[in-house]
């Protein structure tokens, strides 16, 4: 999630849980707690490999098998300072061990992936259920935190951030419960057009989770397609968009090609342009624009030959779309309202 929920979710977690003389130094407390995982992006910024930046964030810092070790030895540290985590030392066990822990577990939420299980080689968790800026998460702690704030050690304090909580922690159940309609959904949309095993994921669009988007692996590339949890009805409408498998086959097992494959679980586009091979994480934007796209190929005479990979930047359009994503949350194309599950093709 983006850096200002990370800094509400802490200091309203803190704020529940602490003595109520503490509270307004538990959410200060509380947010730095929660935005400390994020200290890894420090070191990363003295490399200058996009490949690196990109897999290695949300790794060590994020791993549910270091967070806990972290959280105790700065507990004991604390505590043996005296102060407040000594006044009440139980209370701030939980207060540390919660924030740090849950930073990962929100993160997981997005769809960039995190390395929960670090150091075992397993694929980034990307359970997808939320965009990494959404305000109906952050807002209602942003006002518990403040409420808080004001009234530091009165009743009311407590009642706000505690509700700020309960709302949050709706809205992330809601989140799931979505997406497992839009997951029911396509599994019979894809399955309509010969796609029903297709590797697949679905991630809402920005700032909702009323919009959400499907994309299926072909052999050939992959299909895009949309759903409102309030407009539409019938099944998904799916385009399909090529890819260059057989220019990605001959490079894949490159090492910056093999770790980006590994980190975006194979959701990738692979497409020529200005005679490199440039890979595109179909997981973060929508077609034709992409937050990372890495030239990691060139052609050697007739062969493609793996090069350092460099991160692209070309004109990025998404943001000129939303106001027509609005649109498309309380309203369903007339042409796909009620027309049986097909791809259409695209170039």
């Amino acid at each position: 999630m983006d850096s200002i929920t990370h800094l509400f979710i802490g200091g309203a977690i803190a704020a529940a849980l602490a003595p109520p003389t503490q509270r307004r130094a538990a959410l200060l407390a509380g947010a730095a707690l929660n935005s400390l995982p994020d200290i890894d992006v420090l070191p990363l910024l003295l490399t200058d490999d996009p490949v690196v930046r990109l897999t290695w964030h949300r790794a060590a810092t994020h791993s549910l098998l270091v967070l806990p070790l972290v959280g105790l030895l700065l507990w004991a540290w604390f505590r043996s300072r005296g102060g407040r985590v000594a006044a009440a030392p139980m209370r701030w066990f939980w207060i540390i061990q919660l924030c740090l822990i849950t930073h990962p577990l929100i993160d997981a939420c997005t769809v960039y992936g995190t390395q929960l299980w670090w150091p075992l080689p397993v694929p980034p968790t990307m359970w997808s259920t939320l965009f990494i800026i959404d305000p109906m998460l952050t807002v209602p702690l942003v006002i518990g935190c403040l409420v808080a704030a004001w009234f530091g050690a009165r009743p009311q304090a407590q009642r706000a951030v505690v509700a700020s909580l309960a709302i949050a922690v709706g809205y992330v159940g809601w989140s799931f419960v979505a997406k497992a309609m839009i997951e029911r959904e396509a599994q019979s949309s894809l399955a309509a057009i010969g796609l029903g095993d297709a590797r697949r994921f679905s991630v809402p669009m920005p700032f909702n989770t009323l919009l959400w988007r499907v994309v299926a692996m072909t052999p050939d590339g992959f299909v895009e397609g949309e759903r409102s949890l309030v407009a539409d009805r019938g099944p998904i409408h799916f385009t399909h968009f090529p890819s260059d498998t057989g220019a990605l086959d001959a490079v894949r097992d490159a090492p910056q090609v093999a770790r980006l494959l590994w980190f975006n679980h194979h959701f990738a586009k692979a497409q020529v342009r200005d005679g490199k091979l440039v890979l595109s994480d179909l997981r973060m934007g929508s077609e034709p624009d992409y937050s990372f796209r890495f030239a990691i190929a060139k052609l050697d005479g007739d062969e493609w030959r793996a090069i350092p990979a460099q991160q692209m930047k070309w004109p990025w359009e998404a943001s000129r779309r939303l106001g027509t994503m609005w649109t498309r949350i309380w309203r369903a194309p007339p042409t796909t309202a009620s027309a049986p599950a097909h791809v259409q093709g695209s170039d």
